[in-house]
């Protein structure tokens, strides 16, 4: 195994032993990528499961996403965090999108080669998509109110779901000033409640729901 993914497989006992390998394949393709993209520091590529892949997966731990949930990965880097949700629920439809076409070139690699028939990717936008998800997810890609703008209109009403359709954003620190700024109300969720590890000090899930 390429990096350590014990600790992965430890939170979530109930991946099956396909999702497992999909983890693995995914770990081994990022090394073999970020040889020649940056797309995590070289000093931190060791990191790789606790700091990118479980970080992804804390999403999973505030919501059980329902078979055909449709969601939307803005700012998706090296497929992070809809890789990750992409195999933890094969059920479930992601795209993945970034501005920078060689990121979307890795992403799109690793969707081919892990067999990811519910995911897709582009290089485009956020303000450019034209349909509409039951979430949206990124990690810290951009201050909160900017990426409300940007989200604007791209959530469906209608919700499925154990919590109401709208934003799953991965954020650290104090965040006070960003809830100031924008008319929804968010939810936080400690990911120190459900992974112990002191890498999650001070980074929480935001759960944004959309305004009806």
């Amino acid at each position: 195994m390429p990096a350590d993914l014990q600790i992965v497989f430890d939170c979530f006992p109930e991946l099956s032993p396909e999702q497992r390998q999909k983890l693995v394949g995914f770990t081994e393709l990022i090394i073999d990528w970020n040889q020649k993209i940056n797309l995590i520091a070289r000093t931190d590529i060791e990191n790789l499961p606790l700091r990118h892949i479980l970080h992804s997966l804390a999403i999973a731990k505030v919501i059980q996403f329902t078979s055909k949930t449709s969601i939307l990965d803005v700012g998706t880097g090296g497929g992070f965090p809809g890789i990750p949700l992409a195999i933890l629920y094969p059920d479930c439809r992601l795209h993945l999108i970034d501005s920078i076409g060689k990121k979307v070139k890795v992403v799109q690699d690793c969707i081919e080669k892990l067999n990811l028939q519910n995911t897709t990717a582009e290089q485009t936008r956020a303000e450019n998509v034209d349909r509409q998800f039951d979430f949206i997810v990124a990690r810290a890609v951009t201050q909160l109110p900017k990426f409300m703008d940007w989200i604007q209109k791209k959530v469906k009403r209608s919700s499925y779901n154990e919590i109401p359709n709208g934003v799953l954003y991965l954020k650290g620190g104090d965040l006070s000033e960003e809830f100031a700024s924008i008319k929804e109300k968010p939810t936080i969720y400690p990911i120190q409640n459900f992974f112990k590890e002191n890498e999650f000090q001070e980074k929480h899930v935001i759960h944004i729901p959309v305004k009806k």
